[in-house]
C-alpha cells in the first residue's frame, strides 16, 4: 500500500494488537483469470507480538467458497485489516487552506498459503475462534455430537497463512500537530468507526 514515511508503523508489536483487536479480515486471492477475490473473514493471529517471523494467521471458508482452491493453486495471497477509521474535516486546522481527510489504522500482510485438510485441525482452528470470541460457546460446541461436529468441519476448508511481509499503516495526520486536539473532538463526536482513533492517536504519541 502507499505508505508515507511519517504514517509508517515500523512496530510489530502495534501491527499485531490491531490483527488482534480488529480480527475481521479481508483475504484477496486471484481466481483463474488473474482477477482478485475477495472474502471478509475473521483470522486468528498466532505467534508472539514482537517477533513477526513467526506469525501465521489461521482461517477458514465454507467448501463451495472457490477461494480455498486459489490458495491451493496460487499460495501467495494478501490479507488486509482494517482498525478504526473516520473522516476529517478541515475545520480542525487553524488556517482555511486545507482539504478534507481520512484518518484509518490498517496492517496489510503478504502471506503463503497451507491448507489444512484434518479434522482435528479444523477443530483446533474453530476451538482457537470460539475463544477469541465467545469461550462459553465452547461446550456448546463439544455437546453438538462428533457426528454433527463432523459433518461441520467436512464443510470448511482451513488454512494456515504464513506472514512473509506485513505493513501496518497509523494514518492519523500525526504531521499535523496543530490540529490534534480537533482531530480528537471531531473522532470522538463521530463515534462509530472513528471512535477508536483517539486510542490510536495515544499510542503514536506514547511511540514518538
Amino acid at each position: 500500500m502507499y505508505l508515507p514515511t511519517h504514517f509508517d508503523a515500523a512496530d510489530p508489536a502495534l501491527a499485531a494488537q490491531l490483527m488482534r483487536a480488529h480480527p475481521f479480515a479481508s483475504l484477496v486471492t486471484t481466481d483463474e483469470d488473474g482477477f482478485p477475490f475477495v472474502t471478509h473473514l475473521p483470522l486468528v493471529l498466532q505467534g508472539d507480538a514482537g517477533a513477526p517471523a513467526g506469525w501465521t494467521l489461521l482461517g477458514h471458508v465454507a467448501r463451495p467458497n472457490p477461494q480455498w482452491k486459489h490458495l491451493q493453486a496460487r499460495p501467495q495471497a494478501l490479507v488486509t485489516f482494517l482498525g478504526p477509521h473516520g473522516y476529517v474535516s478541515p475545520t480542525v486546522y487553524p488556517d482555511r487552506q486545507r482539504v478534507p481527510t481520512w484518518n484509518y489504522v490498517a496492517v496489510h500482510c503478504r502471506v503463503h498459503a497451507t491448507l489444512l485438510p484434518e479434522a482435528e485441525a479444523k477443530d483446533a482452528l474453530l476451538k482457537q475462534l470460539i475463544g477469541q470470541h465467545e469461550p462459553p460457546y465452547a461446550q456448546q460446541w463439544r455437546d453438538l455430537g462428533e457426528d454433527y461436529q463432523r459433518r461441520m468441519l467436512a464443510g470448511i476448508a482451513a488454512f494456515s497463512l504464513r506472514v512473509e511481509h506485513w505493513q501496518c499503516k497509523l494514518k492519523l495526520n500525526q504531521h499535523r500537530p496543530e490540529a490534534e486536539s480537533a482531530m480528537r473532538r471531531l473522532h470522538a463526536a463521530q463515534g462509530g468507526a472513528a471512535a477508536g482513533l483517539g486510542a490510536w492517536m495515544d499510542r503514536v504519541g506514547a511511540e514518538g
